[in-house]
């Protein structure tokens, strides 16, 4: 093993492919030393949606100034004073330098020159670099199976093979490291009853030879970022999970991480250092209070607090007999119905930097030249859910528990064919999640984007699902991180990325590797 810790640190490129609005590249390009030089600058990340590019294309802007040197027009950007165009114009190196490292391209076949072209360029011969990225998940993920299953396409989606693109830049370019994202699903994903982590972890660790078929001599070793002792060719699949809360970020977030070393380097990576998350009240509760709106029909304080207040005449209590919580749940619903609900509004824009902590995931959030907030809106409910959420959050905060559909009274249960299973606890039991103050967030999904049911807030005078903003905080992506494109979109970035902080904890490991490797060929 060789080591120059001795040598001067320098800031390594990566290449960030599939990068959505950008988690990876975060976390990495957020990594400093002592003198705040970045470990890690990206050279060029590919997206092909065009919000997340949009998104990826503003951070890119913001980070080709030093830390804590981006401009006050970039400031002013957040706040509407100025739209876009006028910021890029204002900074044109900025703006030029981003266009360029912020690429909007689709991987496959047809663009696989183009891609090894801009790769090329974006290193301008270095050797010493990191590929990251995860293929898109929707084919992996135990809802999406759940919902693709019964297509009869379902075994020739693209997306399941998309991870070869993946392997092509590998195949192509020789990283001396890579990283891999994916989710938890795929260790029972099959493809013609072939498990595809089998297939994937194969072909990872002989790139050239999975994609030609022919014996080659460029090979991998894959290593864990949870499990470091156990022995490359030892490791069971499960042992690349890496369990987000165990590791400071305040959601319980599980993905799979494959730390590929080329084997002519010889040095092992670190594990992550384990430590304890913050909880969401310690991440989210400083955050100014809004309320939800009403939709489908005209919107008001005062007819929003009337159509929560129909809760309190429901006769709950009856509905609720035998439940050892029956009088308190109605009591507080009762308070809140005579003291009325908050007096925020839909949204805020009022900034208040996280409160003073040590953890560092909290302070990762923080700007203090910030002077307004982004994507702190909440979205409309109809009346009905409104009160489901409201006898929600209320529960949760009387019994210290979210409810399962059999707590609900019949009054509230939604109209849906599968409630029955759910009150039996066979299906769908939680769908009215409350997200507990005083633990961590269950996971941030893209399934945030269609309605808030699994992300309620815990306050019950709110009455809400959670902003985009909150679900960014639970995320870990700093505040100046603005993600662009309808809020529809944003909650999907979001529910779709890497948490920045977990990010910059594997770059940490990285830049180790690569700073112990010495001259890389």
């Amino acid at each position: 093993m060789i080591k120059n810790s001795g040598a001067k640190k320098v800031s390594y490129p990566i290449i960030d492919v599939f990068a959505g609005p950008g988690g990876l590249g975060e976390g990495f390009a957020a990594l400093g030393d002592e003198e705040k030089l970045r470990r890690f600058k990206t050279a060029i990340s590919i997206e092909r949606d065009e919000h997340a590019h949009s998104t990826l294309l503003l951070r890119h802007f913001f980070r080709h100034f030093p830390e804590g040197e981006a401009p006050e027009d970039y400031y002013d950007y957040l706040s509407n004073r100025i739209d876009r165009e006028e910021l890029f114009i204002r900074h044109p190196k900025a703006a030029d330098a981003a266009t360029s490292s912020a690429v909007k391209l689709s991987l496959g076949p047809d663009t696989r020159k183009r891609v090894s072209n801009l790769i090329n360029i974006a290193l301008s011969k270095r050797k010493d670099w990191v590929l990251v990225g995860g293929p898109p998940c929707q084919a992996y993920s135990l809802v999406g199976r759940s919902r693709m299953q019964a297509d009869p396409r379902f075994q020739h989606d693209e997306r399941h093979f998309l991870y070869r693109e993946y392997l092509q830049i590998i195949a192509d370019h020789r990283p001396p490291v890579f990283v891999m994202e994916n989710v938890k699903g795929l260790l029972s994903a099959r493809v013609q009853g072939e498990l595809m982590i089998d297939r994937i972890l194969e072909d990872l660790a002989q790139p050239v030879s999975a994609l030609s078929r022919r014996g080659h001599g460029l090979r991998y070793n894959l290593y864990s970022l949870s499990q470091p002792d156990v022995p490359n060719a030892e490791l069971e699949p499960s042992q690349f999970l890496v369990r987000a809360e165990k590791y400071g970020v305040p959601q319980a977030r599980h993905r799979m991480f494959i730390v590929g070393i080329r084997s002519d380097i010889d040095v092992r990576p670190e594990a992550l250092r384990l430590h304890t998350a913050p909880t969401v009240s310690e991440t989210i509760s400083d955050l100014p209070e809004v309320r939800s709106g009403l939709s489908r029909q005209k919107d008001s304080y005062e007819l929003w607090s009337k159509a929560i207040d129909e809760l309190s005449k429901m006769g709950l209590e009856r509905q609720l007999n035998g439940s050892p919580f029956a009088k308190d749940i109605v009591q507080r619903i009762n308070e809140l119905a005579e003291s009325g609900y908050t007096t925020g509004g839909r949204s805020s824009s009022k900034y208040v930097s996280p409160r003073s902590t040590n953890h560092p995931s909290i302070a990762m959030l923080t700007d203090r030249r910030l002077g307004v907030l982004t994507g702190h809106e909440a979205r409309s409910h109809m009346s009905s859910d409104l009160q489901r959420y409201a006898f929600a959050a209320t529960f949760a905060e009387v019994t210290a528990r979210s409810p399962k559909l059999g707590d609900f009274p019949s009054k509230l249960l939604p109209d849906h064919r599968n409630v029955d299973q759910g009150r039996n606890g066979k299906m769908f039991a939680d769908r009215f999640r409350v997200q507990m103050p005083d633990g961590v967030s269950t996971t941030i999904t893209s399934h945030i984007s269609k309605d808030g049911h699994y992300f309620i807030h815990y306050d019950p005078r709110q009455c809400r699902s959670l902003t985009v903003r909150e679900a960014a905080r639970l995320q870990t992506f700093p505040d100046n991180y603005k993600f662009e494109g309808p809020r529809t979109a944003q909650y999907h970035q979001v529910g779709n990325a890497v948490p920045a902080y977990l990010a910059k904890q594997i770059a940490a490991v990285i830049a180790n590797v690569l700073d112990r490797a010495g001259k890389i060929t």
